[in-house]
């Protein structure tokens, strides 16, 4: 579900500021997937677009690979259904599974990022510590 080379490399590059990027990460997620969610009930493909084209990008940024493409395909659909002026009523499995998926991306992220877990280089097995 994550790419853990890209997470390492976002990791790195942010430094000190990782945790609160991937807070703003969190929080930005939580709000585009509310507004999609919003926009589907609505079915508006118009506000569609920009929360997914958000989440695509953020997600791509700390490597949630399978989160973005969702959100891409979200993104994809919705722009073709405001061109030829559809209802995107075929995009509602991908909004109802895009809050699970994100959730799941979450938990992924928490675990790796719990100071409370000792990481063995070269074994990727974890042990909490206690």
């Amino acid at each position: 579900m994550v790419n853990w080379s890209d997470f390492a490399k976002a990791r790195a590059e942010l430094g000190a500021d990782f945790i609160r990027i991937i807070g703003y990460f969190r929080e930005d997620g939580v709000k585009s997937i509310a507004a999609i969610e919003e926009a589907m009930r609505a079915r508006s493909a118009v506000a569609l677009v920009r929360p997914a084209h958000t989440l695509k990008g953020e997600s791509r940024q700390f490597g949630a690979e399978p989160l973005a493409d969702m959100a891409e395909e979200i993104e994809v659909v919705a722009r073709r259904c405001v061109e030829h002026q559809e209802s995107p009523e075929e995009l509602i499995p991908h909004v109802v599974e895009l809050r699970k998926l994100f959730d799941q991306t979450l938990a992924l992220f928490d675990r790796e990022t719990n100071p409370l877990v000792q990481r063995r280089p070269g074994f990727g097995k974890r042990q909490a510590l206690g």
